[in-house]
């Protein structure tokens, strides 16, 4: 009888015991850390971010690239650019792609627009530092005798850096704004094109 006794106990005690294992084990699923994974910056490491921008630069052709270019001078000019773009951030590396239009404001330059694809680092607090590859085209000054609407691929290296790097670090925190420089060329080294402008990043 006592035998018995101590086996209805034991049941007892496992039946209790098991709906309460359960319980913890939930308990502890439950409590799972959540990923936070961030980027160097400090902002989610996966996300898109649209931007908006505006620089100025100055570009000189090879004129023996240009079709009906005059072989005595080169053709050049300065210009004002305005950018829409966007980025899809991949942890500490990032794509994205981006759409110009430049006008010129003096020399040889009438008209500029294309579209190109970047991939690069993000470094520091705010940083980016790039490759391109896309596609533009020129529309030259109608007083030059040339094709105006010459156009090819283009490739170009750069950098954005943002308010920590530049020394303004606790003024503006995360602010999306940055400066951002960019050499770039029409063709395969057929121009020299270096810009300089403000990038606001959302």
């Amino acid at each position: 009888m006592r035998k018995l006794v101590l086996a209805a106990v034991a049941a007892s005690a496992a039946f209790v015991a098991t709906p309460s294992l359960a319980q913890d084990a939930t308990a502890t699923d439950t409590a799972a850390p959540v990923d936070t994974a961030t980027a160097p910056d400090g902002t989610k490491a996966f996300g898109f971010e649209p931007y908006v921008a505006i620089r100025g630069g100055w570009e000189e052709f090879q004129t023996d690239s240009v079709p009906g270019a005059p072989r005595q001078n080169k053709l050049n000019g300065s210009l004002v650019e305005g950018l829409v773009g966007a980025n899809v951030p991949l942890g500490a590396f990032f794509v994205g792609a981006e759409g110009n239009v430049a006008k010129g404001v003096s020399g040889d330059i009438d008209w500029q627009y294309g579209a190109a694809g970047r991939f690069g680092l993000r470094a520091g607090e705010s940083g980016l530092i790039y490759g391109k590859v896309g596609y533009q085209w020129v529309n030259f000054d109608k007083r030059v005798n040339t094709d105006r609407d010459f156009h090819d691929v283009t490739y170009g290296v750069g950098f954005e850096v943002g308010p920590k790097e530049i020394g303004l670090g606790g003024l503006t925190g995360n602010s999306g704004i940055r400066l951002r420089g960019e050499v770039s060329t029409f063709g395969w080294t057929n121009s020299f094109r270096p810009t300089l402008g403000i990038v606001a990043h959302f």
